[in-house]
């Protein structure tokens, strides 16, 4: 069977109409229906990134407060914080820092570290971040990071 120019034409036409209105409605919603199930799981990715990072982060503290510690025979006080590990104290002449190769940073969320020396458990220093939501305890991603566990 011949077509002709005009039914070939028409046919053409056809095959290169766009997409109707429905088609659209369908994609949009496959589209917010993968959107619903994979967001979630990449948003508590995030949070366990920020764990992991906070982690790390004190255990470099440690590293550099036993540096510091084996320069000067003590830790730096509660007063000097951490901020003794990159500019040296007053009254501390043994000092060789810096220890830490930038500025003290702060956590994953943000906040300043707490520092404490001595501390409460243990001979070392505590050192803490208060986790997401910035306050002592909590649990989950707010449950606080701690250098003694």
């Amino acid at each position: 069977m011949m077509l002709t120019p005009s039914r070939r034409r028409a046919a053409r036409r056809r095959s290169q109409r766009g997409l109707t209105l429905i088609e659209m409605i369908v994609v949009v919603t496959i589209i917010a229906m993968f959107a619903a199930l994979v967001l979630p799981r990449f948003l508590g990715q995030a949070d366990k990134a920020r764990v992991t990072a906070a982690k790390t982060q004190i255990n470099g503290f440690m590293t550099a407060l036993g540096a510091y510690k084996l320069d000067t025979g003590v830790f730096p006080s509660t007063e000097m914080g951490l901020a003794a590990l990159r500019t040296a104290p007053p009254n501390v002449p043994s000092w060789q820092g810096p220890y830490l190769p930038k500025e003290v940073p702060k956590d994953p969320w943000g906040r300043d570290y707490a520092y404490r020396y001595p501390g409460e458990h243990g001979d070392e220093p505590d050192l803490v971040s208060f986790g997401a939501d910035g306050q002592p305890g909590g649990d989950g991603i707010n449950a606080d990071i701690v250098s003694w566990k």
